[in-house]
């Protein structure tokens, strides 16, 4: 039997048939209308509209240049959407970290019930985020919330905590780490359950204490996995659009109003759609720089 030759070069795809090329662009061609109408489109449109003073009731939509990316910068609402934003990602992604990687080396011990802690600890990503909201807007209530109430059991204080620009973020970030801590949690325990017994074995024999298996063993060999966790959770938590919006509506006095929020008031409450796609293509570069930071860290973090 002749042995087959693997292609080398690309001449040698000349050999396919022009029906066999006219069949694979037609089987493609779904994907490709998909993907050109709701993401190649909106991606360059909203360019286009960034350049521009565009307003869905106006007739007039002028060509202003970079006049929205200016006026953008001089906006002091803009720098406080843009400092609400980093002390909520800096809240969430580092603590949400921490809690994921602590229940993932919990969960990924031989212990009963495991499979039923997993799912349980998954349940609020699969939840609707308006109805995580509206939940523990109940439990955040300041007359007759369950938390106040545990409060006023142990004889504190009861605290506002949606109500006061002093804890309204800080609220709402615990609430994103506990829906999203069940996420990250299944990613890092795939992690931990990539890495072989036999190294914690070997070391057990040498003496190694349970800190110190996962010092040397766990911890280095789990950092590409948090990479992924840490960049992945930096996108989202400058999406963070739901349960701001739910919650507190930007509110009291803007301190919850973060650049997602901000964006969507600008383009869909006061119809400034060139300037919130300004804002949108700032977030795009801001999320850019983040992740070639944290991928240049992890690197480093490597060697």
């Amino acid at each position: 039997m002749k042995k087959l030759q693997p292609v080398k070069q690309w001449k040698d795809l000349s050999i396919l048939k022009r029906e066999d090329i006219k069949t694979g662009i037609i089987c493609l061609l779904p994907s490709i209308i998909v993907v050109g109408v709701f993401i190649i489109y909106p991606i360059a449109f909203s360019q286009y509209l960034s350049y521009h003073r565009w307003s869905i009731l106006a007739r007039e939509k002028p060509f202003v240049g970079f006049g929205n990316y200016i006026d953008m910068f001089q906006t002091p609402a803009f720098w406080n959407a843009m400092k609400n934003t980093f002390i909520y990602a800096a809240g969430v992604v580092p603590f949400g970290a921490a809690a994921s990687l602590g229940l993932a080396v919990l969960l990924n011990r031989k212990i009963a019930f495991s499979s039923f802690f997993r799912t349980t600890y998954f349940l609020p990503v699969i939840t609707s985020t308006i109805a995580i909201s509206i939940v523990w807007l109940w439990l955040y209530d300041s007359n007759n919330g369950f938390f106040n109430m545990l409060l006023r059991q142990v004889g504190l204080q009861p605290i506002p905590w949606l109500v006061s620009s002093r804890y309204a973020l800080t609220s709402i970030i615990i609430m994103t780490i506990w829906k999203n801590a069940g996420y990250h949690m299944i990613i890092l325990l795939a992690g931990l359950q990539a890495i072989p017994d036999s190294y914690y074995e070997a070391a057990s024999i040498d003496g190694a204490r349970p800190w110190q298996l996962f010092r040397y063993i766990t911890w280095p060999l789990i950092i590409p996995t948090l990479l992924f966790v840490l960049i992945t959770n930096t996108i989202f938590t400058f999406q963070a659009f739901g349960q701001i919006f739910t919650m507190t509506g930007g509110g009291p006095a803007r301190s919850t109003t973060t650049i997602v929020y901000y964006l969507y008031q600008r383009g869909f409450e006061f119809q400034q759609m060139g300037f919130a796609s300004a804002v949108s293509w700032v977030i795009f570069f801001i999320l850019l720089v983040l992740t070639l930071i944290q991928l240049k860290i992890g690197k480093m973090k490597e060697v």
